[in-house]
């Protein structure tokens, strides 16, 4: 029996899984960036992502059962993120350029910046089709159905079709099918089953987000777009700014590792002492789309230290989906079931907490990585085991086995929300 194999490029590592056609996960890798923490802001040297990607793909080869061999690799990842295909650093989507527009617009803004810093002409390529050119593929624009294309990045391939074949550079062995991918997020929606209206998700990582599948067609102003995996529905949502992100800060200045803080957090009952933070380190996204905003704490006392500042910023990555889905709700599109994803999934507090905040149940799946299980399901739609995104009205792919985190509503939540929303507003009016 064969495998397919999905990378996810993550913000500080890539990752891998091994699939096998009942969406059995056969093997797991991942593997750093090289020099990562010297990267300018907003800035990225693709080596670095290079060398990940083929450590993280050479290891899960070699792990292979013998009888299991791969058909069919596609690479995922970071978006907006563009790399100049004749060398430099790239721009990441965490550089301001563009931060309030559509992602076709961050990518447009994104090369305007490249443009001005080489002083020429470059040829742009999203992120994970750089990475795949430099094992094998057709310097190519991988696209999810229905969005549009980016002017200079390439002929589009949609996600799923074939692109290339390895050539046995890096380790990697040759001739194994190289697939179109995608970005993350549109990934670990495909993976997570986002396939009827109501159902959402958070697709988790350093910035995080709330994504609500809707019939085609309808639309909320303010709100980004993407047409889902299934024919005849959209997804409404957008990213907000520093869920994953809000913990790594607090680490850094708390010299707690992030599974300690969370501990610390279980320890602090639901309104955190009466301490509430802002979590806009870079900026707030959906849905006050404000660069300028920059995160705050309010309600410190004597008494408060490092579990109520952690249970408050895991409070406050809630109370930004709640924000969302409040103006998703304004527009008609209700919020019925969550599923959360990436490494915030992993945590059973911060799961129940986002169920309780928003009053819907959780679905936690078993592999929390679905952008990295997403992608290789385009592997999979690649080597014709099921159809890629778009070619079909229902659900025919696998997905990981989940548990339901059901609401406890708590009325600290439902105050810490409003205040939340308060504490915004008087943020923005002083911008």
């Amino acid at each position: 029996m064969t495998v397919v194999v999905g990378l996810h490029l993550g913000s500080d590592s890539a990752r891998a899984l091994a699939l096998g056609p009942d969406g059995e996960i056969v093997a797991r890798a991942y593997a750093p960036y090289p020099g990562a923490v010297g990267w300018p802001a907003g800035h990225a040297d693709p080596a670095g992502w290079l060398s990940g990607v083929t450590t993280a793909l050479e290891a899960i080869l070699a792990d292979l059962p013998a009888d299991r061999p791969c058909v069919a690799i596609s690479l995922g990842g970071q978006s907006p993120t563009t790399v100049p295909a004749n060398g430099g650093l790239a721009v990441t989507y965490r550089h301001p350029a563009g931060a309030t527009g559509t992602p076709a617009e961050q990518h447009a803004a994104q090369l305007s910046v490249l443009t001005e810093e080489s002083g020429g002409d470059i040829e742009p390529l999203q992120v994970y089709d750089w990475l795949s050119t430099r094992i094998g593929a057709d310097p190519v624009q991988s696209r999810w159905p229905g969005d549009p294309d980016l002017p200079g990045y390439g002929p589009v391939v949609t996600t799923g079709r074939p692109i290339g074949h390895t050539d046995g550079s890096h380790g990697l062995p040759a001739g194994i099918p190289l697939v179109a991918g995608a970005q993350d997020a549109y990934l670990a929606f495909w993976a997570g089953a986002l396939d009827r209206p109501g159902r959402g998700m958070d697709p988790g990582g350093r910035t995080g987000g709330m994504a609500v599948v809707v019939s085609e067609g309808v639309r909320v102003p303010g709100m980004y777009t993407q047409t889902s995996a299934l024919s005849g529905l959209d997804i409404l949502g957008g990213p907000v700014s520093g869920h994953g992100l809000m913990l790594e800060w607090l680490r850094t200045i708390t010299g707690c590792g992030i599974p300690e803080l969370i501990d610390l957090a279980a320890t602090v009952p639901p309104g955190a002492d009466g301490v509430l933070v802002l979590p806009y380190l870079e900026g707030a996204r959906a849905p006050r789309w404000n660069r300028q905003l920059r995160a705050e704490i309010v309600g410190l006392g004597s008494d408060a230290g490092r579990p109520q500042l952690a249970r408050a910023v895991l409070e406050a990555t809630a109370y930004g989906l709640a924000h969302v889905a409040e103006g998703l709700a304004a527009g008609g599109v209700t919020l019925t079931t969550l599923v959360t994803a990436g490494n915030p999934a992993r945590s059973p507090l911060w799961n129940l907490i986002k169920a309780s905040v928003l009053e819907v149940p959780v679905e936690v799946p078993e592999e929390c990585d679905l952008a990295a299980y997403g992608a290789a399901l385009s592997a999979g739609a690649g080597a014709g085991w099921w159809p890629g995104p778009g070619g079909t009205g229902a659900h025919q792919w696998p997905r990981p086995e989940i548990t339901v985190v059901d609401p406890e509503p708590q009325p600290a939540y439902r105050e810490g929300y409003q205040q939340f929303l308060e504490l915004g507003a008087a943020s923005e009016a002083r911008k």
